[in-house]
């Protein structure tokens, strides 16, 4: 369609409005009635926007609207109709088409409506324009709120539209190609907005108190009022002489000719002296051409250099969806009297307008009275002040309404929200890294003035900068960010710029994080960990025993009566009792004993009507030999045949077990709960800086230096020292060790130009010096350019491939690797048993694997790896109750005679289980004791914990204890594996021997007390010696118990309650650990005795060396005083303070603590002495403060890693704990099961 043959109506309407003769514009008395009528047709228009290209290419606006609203200002209502058309039709393209259209012709009308709106911000640019503007806001501004109408407050607000509408055109890329300092559209529009005196009606909105409701308007006029500004340039305008303005330019030029010098001078050394006779034809021996014969070269040998295959070759088209992200617009230098207005508004709304309208915008955007994404310009107002204010003689108080946590928080929170979106909204990924962008270089801003406010001069600033550190550096999700972004980093999505500031960045931030932590001698930082716990199950209720004979009599005395009445028809009998169901999938002949199984049970239950329907029914159903009576049975003989079933032991098979959780995490998700656990730890910067150490972050800084000749010399210095940082500092050099960044390096370093580079030349000879060095032991090296690598790769790059498994890595993983030979059994046992009906193909594999060790799991995932599964469902696991669930006569008597012959033994059910002829699971074996009365609870069939009298070697554990390697008790943590499905059977043993009513034996602890107090813990023994000693006084003084806490107040203590050593002498002591999450301290319990209580303190205290290491012999301590010695105030004794409603008494000895190890007992007169005790166990453990109600068991981590591991504090914090010591108590017995349920 040709839009300049305009419809008849819509021309008849223009030509109505008037017309133009010279500079004075006549109009028509029919104006106002035809801008109304081009107001309903806008209203109207089709999704191809034709009223609104008619009306752009007839020009109406530049002929006819602007003239009648200069020349005709005074009737209100025509500037009224005139305004709210303007705003319409200059309303941006991409509210009126929603998004840039896909497809073609859509696209065109985009465009052609873009086109015209750059025509109206053309027309815009007059100064006739904004002074009628400008004056007519003017005037409404001067009416007090009182006097102003609701048309005069719609009015303000249109003028408002309307300057944003204008300033939102985009420029022409095709129009404007002048140089920086040309006045473009834009800059001739911000002119006249300035001569006009619009700037200061906009400063006098965002300063005025009762003009609040256009705060939003105000900032997102101003945000377009500097979109091509650089903050930095505009407050360094004016500063200096005028040549300095200059010197960035000079620099550029003159980093440009030394360029074309340099590359002059190498194409002058190429050049022989004296021109060849000969063009040249030359054969390149031992490169190939395409086919067998060596690559013949036409060319002289000065070009031999630049030859490739790929010369004459078409570039391979790259997709669109993996194009990089195109930049946004290049910011331009303005006019310079547009500049130096734009710096005086700067001053002037930093001064007067900043804090007040960032409070006012942060207040609605918080309140959610803004539109939706407008906190956008909030981001940028930010970003741009803050950078103008820092580079303009800093003044923190003009910003101070942004420089808070609260603001660091708002930006974090809108960064991580723009991140999650970029990712679940894969269509619109491209405009929430925009978004991304915004808030990353708010959140650069913020730390560049924090940094700023160290250097101040000003004692207070100072102060208030290391608060704001410290808080921004103790939350995680500040130290995290950078690490989320780099990972996830994608140049299809986010273009290179948005990879410049993050560098940049990040580079910031971890240089001020490492001068924080170097003033310090210990940092303390959050740590959050998110731990998945299985919910519990409910526990499978036991059959009930069936009942005697003597109460069947009984009962069947009770129903007679009933069942007479029945039979003789007074009680009628209900009609929807079925025994039989056609569609079952259940057999005929199960049925059949299912429906004797429910007469007998309607009977027991006194349901006699539904009883005697049912054995009628089943007699129609199976008539076939009586089992339900003969056809024509009677009253007496149905009486007889129901007396039969009720006393009849029919069998009765057991409810089926729930199913065992797939492996599949997938499957575990509904049965998981996730917990949120929030620590304190000490901060390491070489432990957080490893985790930078991974392949994102290193292919992001080697894609941003691909441009070095384009980056600025800030851009280039933070990534090199980046990368510096990874290989010299955490000595990773293989960690760079890759193809591309070494072509990088061979491009930098023949480079001409590469002078103006120095920083960058100097990383790549450390680098390429390091991987010659290493490539002269490790011939590998070269193959390994080819790849990625992570901490892993590089350890054993330099220390040899397999060490990890065979060197100090050895004990963190028990699960041995899988050699070719393995692989190959394994394959030709899958494919061997795969087509075997009815057999369990894991369980015959297991069977004849000739390697000894593996479990189900470990084979289901090596076979899932080597490709022949497609995943562990494939393999599922035999459900429980599918097997024997009756017992024989036979089989009880097996059982009784079995536990009576091994009922004195220390592990009675794994004995049973041992000789037990038919296999059944451990749960079934505890109920068929319990439900023969064997036993009467399940703590009876618990293995017995056995007490040595002498002294335990290093490499034993006390009684009843699993050993615990002295190096590292972490290194059980990787057979979580086999721990998974034991977890079932660990909610059955709950209740162990930790139970309260426990009482420990005499002597009970005192051999591993021997070894912890040699091993330095010394302190700790003393305090919990101590705390036993006041309990236990106690006790005897109130004649009351009740649990005592045991609350460590040093660091010593708590690290000692941490170590799982000296959580198994709490255990043989009697003392219980944390019941529930509720808990968070071990408990003394109240069923323990004063008497038990000295026994155990005397158990702990130390007598020297005693060759016997028995007990037995010491004297009986002397009783704890019962009042406070000097010096201690109430609540820090050892006692219970009874303060009447207090949840729980707290048990808080710091005096007792510091005893001296030779004073057996707290006496009146004894003043505590401070007896400093050396702890090398404890100096390189961490100091943690649970913050949340769940107890974790958190573990000592030896020093059996490897060093080159970069396995930080915070990623040790993802592997789970060591299970706590009620898992220890019954690892044998459920090993065992384990074996049977895998055999």
């Amino acid at each position: 369609m040709d839009w300049y043959m305009m419809n008849c109506e819509l021309l008849a309407t223009c030509s109505a409005l008037g017309y133009l003769e010279g500079d004075v514009y006549h109009r028509e008395p029919d104006c106002l009635e035809s801008v109304k009528d081009l107001i309903r047709y806008l209203r109207h228009e089709d999704e191809t926007r034709d009223v609104r290209q008619q009306l752009g290419a007839a020009q109406i606006l530049q002929n006819d609207l602007l003239p009648i609203l200069v020349q005709y200002s005074q009737d209100k209502v025509l500037f009224d109709a005139i305004v709210r058309l303007m705003v319409n039709l200059t309303q941006p393209a991409l509210l009126c088409f929603g998004k840039v259209p896909a497809d073609a012709a859509s696209r065109h009308h985009f465009l052609q409506v873009l086109s015209y709106l750059q025509a109206y911000k053309e027309a815009f640019a007059s100064e006739k324009v904004f002074v009628v503007l400008s004056e007519k806001l003017y005037d409404l501004l001067q009416l007090d709120w009182e006097q102003r109408q609701e048309e005069d407050t719609l009015l303000i607000e249109r003028i408002l539209l309307l300057l944003r509408n204008v300033l939102h055109v985009p420029p022409d890329p095709t129009e404007e190609q002048g140089v920086d300092g040309d006045a473009s559209v834009h800059d001739r529009v911000l002119w006249a907005l300035h001569i006009s005196g619009m700037d200061d009606l906009l400063k006098f909105l965002a300063s005025a108190q009762v003009e609040q409701q256009w705060a939003l308007h105000v900032l997102e006029i101003i945000s377009l009022m500097f979109r091509d500004q650089n903050p930095e340039e505009l407050a360094a305008l004016g500063q200096g002489p005028a040549g300095a303005e200059h010197g960035e330019d000079t620099r550029e030029l003159e980093t440009l000719r030394q360029r074309e010098l340099a590359e002059k001078r190498a194409r002058a050394l190429q050049r022989p002296s004296r021109h060849s006779r000969f063009g040249g034809s030359y054969v390149l021996q031992g490169l190939k051409s395409i086919g067998d014969r060596d690559v013949v070269f036409h060319k002289g040998l000065h070009n031999l250099k630049s030859y490739s295959h790929d010369l004459g070759k078409e570039p391979q088209r790259v997709p669109r969806r993996r194009q990089a992200a195109p930049e946004s617009e290049p910011s331009r230098r303005s006019a310079r009297n547009v500049r130096l207005f734009l710096r005086h508004f700067c001053q002037d709304f930093l001064e007067g307008c900043y804090n007040r309208l960032m409070l006012l915008v942060k207040d609605q955007l918080v309140r959610e009275k803004a539109q939706q994404h407008d906190e956008t310009y909030y981001l940028w107002a930010t970003a741009f002040f803050m950078a103008f204010n820092r580079r303009r003689g800093f003044r923190p108080e003009l910003v101070s309404e942004t420089v808070s946590v609260r603001a660091f928080h708002f930006i974090e929170q809108n960064l991580t929200k723009y991140y999650e979106m970029a990712l679940m909204d894969k269509k619109e990924a491209t405009t929430w890294a925009r978004r991304m962008h915004l808030a990353l270089k708010a959140y650069q801003e913020l730390l560049r003035t924090v940094q700023e406010m160290d250097r101040s001069p000003e004692q207070a600033v100072r102060d208030s900068s290391q608060v704001i550190k410290s808080n921004i550096f103790y939350l995680m999700e500040y130290r995290e960010l950078f690490l989320t972004l780099f990972r996830k980093f994608d140049e299809t999505k986010q273009p290179r710029s948005f990879l410049r500031d993050l560098v940049e960045t990040a580079h910031l931030f971890l240089r001020m994080l490492e001068r924080f932590c170097r003033g310090r001698a210990s940092l303390v930082v959050q740590s959050k960990r998110v731990r998945r716990k299985k919910k519990p199950r409910a526990p499978t209720a036991l059959a009930p025993p069936p009942p005697s004979t003597a109460e069947l009599e009984e009962l069947w005395a009770g129903l007679a009566p009933q069942l007479q009445a029945c039979l003789e028809g007074e009680v009628p009998l209900p009609e929807d009792v079925v025994p039989f169901d056609a569609a079952s999938e259940t057999p005929v002949e199960e049925q059949r004993a299912e429906a004797l199984l429910r007469i007998q049970g309607c009977l027991r239950r006194s349901q006699v009507p539904q009883a005697l329907r049912l054995l009628r029914s089943a007699r129609d159903v199976w008539p076939e030999g009586d089992v339900f009576g003969a056809a024509d049975a009677g009253p007496p003989e149905e009486t007889r045949l129901l007396r039969e079933i009720l006393v009849a032991p029919l069998p009765r098979n057991a409810p089926p077990e729930p199913e065992e959780p797939e492996d599949e995490e997938e499957e575990d998700e509904e049965e998981e709960e996730e917990t949120v656990q929030v620590s304190e730890k000490e901060f390491n910067f070489l432990d957080y800086l490893k985790r930078f150490a991974c392949a994102p972050v290193v292919r992001a800084l080697v894609l941003l230096l691909r441009g070095y000749a384009r980056n600025s010399p800030r851009t280039n210095h933070c990534a090199a020292r980046l990368l510096h940082r990874l290989a010299r500092d955490l000595r990773m050099e293989p960690l760079l060790f890759q193809l591309s960044l070494f072509a990088l390096f061979h491009r930098l370093l023949s480079d001409p130009a590469a002078g103006a580079h120095q920083e960058l030349v100097a990383l790549a000879k450390f680098i390429l010096g390091k991987f010659f060095a290493l490539a002269a032991t490790n011939k590998k090296a070269f193959v390994e350019l080819l790849f990625w690598k992570n901490p892993t790769a590089v350890y054993e790059m330099t220390k040899g491939y397999g060490s990890l498994q065979e060197g100090e890595g050895a004990p963190r993983s028990r699960v041995p690797p899988w050699t070719p030979q393995e692989e190959q059994e394994l394959r030709e046992l899958y494919w061997k048993y795969k087509e075997v009906e009815g057999e369990d193909v894991i369980a015959a594999i297991l069977a004849h694997l000739p390697t000894p060790g593996r479990t189900r799991r470990q084979v289901v995932k090596q076979l899932v790896r080597m490709g022949l599964a497609s995943s562990a469902r494939d393999f599922p696991r035999e459900r429980k109750g599918t097997r024997i669930v009756l017992w024989t006569q036979e089989q009880e008597e097996e059982l009784t005679r079995l536990f009576e012959e091994f009922q004195g033994s220390d592990d009675v059910l794994g004995n049973i289980m041992k000789h037990l002829t038919a296999r059944r699971s451990r749960a079934r074996v505890v109920e068929k004791l319990l439900g023969l009365g064997l036993v009467s609870e399940r703590k009876e069939l618990y293995k017995k914990r056995r007490r040595k009298s002498h002294g335990h070697g290093p490499g034993t554990a006390a009684a009843g204890v699993p050993a615990v390697p002295a190096q590292d008790s972490s290194a059980e943590d990787e057979d979580s594996e086999e721990e998974e499905d034991e977890e079932e059977e660990e909610d059955e043993v709950e209740e162990g021997p930790m139970e309260e009513n426990w009482a420990p034996e005499e002597g009970a602890g005192q051999g591993l007390a021997q070894r912890l107090h040699q091993e330095g813990l010394a302190g700790p023994l003393r305090w919990l010696e101590n705390c036993l000693r006041r309990a236990g006084g106690d006790f005897e003084e109130d004649g009351v118990s009740h649990p005592v806490p045991l609350v460590p107040l040093t660091e010593e203590n708590e690290d000692a309650m941490e170590d799982r050593r000296f959580q198994s002498l709490l255990r043989q002591l009697g003392l219980r650990p944390p019941a529930s999450e509720q808990e968070s301290f071990w408990r003394i319990p109240a069923a323990l005795t004063p008497q038990q209580l000295r026994r155990a303190a005397a158990s702990v205290a130390h007598h020297g060396p005693d060759p016997s290491g028995s007990p037995r012999d010491l004297p009986e301590p002397p009783q704890c005083p019962r009042d406070p010695g000097p010096g201690e105030g109430p609540g820090w004794g050892c006692g219970t303070p009874t303060s009447g409603d207090g949840p729980e008494p707290l048990s808080l000895c710091p005096s007792a603590e510091q005893l001296p190890a030779e004073l057996g007992s707290d006496s009146e007169s004894e003043e505590p002495v401070p007896v400093p005790v050396p702890s090398p166990v404890q100096s390189g453990t961490k100091r943690r403060r649970e913050l949340d109600s769940e107890d974790e068991d958190g573990g000592s981590s030896g020093p059996g890693l490897a060093p080159a591991a970069p396995c930080s504090e915070e990623d040790e914090e993802d592997e789970d704990p060591q299970p706590r010591g009620r898992r220890k108590r019954v690892r044998c017995l459920e090993e065992e099961e384990e074996e049977e349920e895998e055999g």
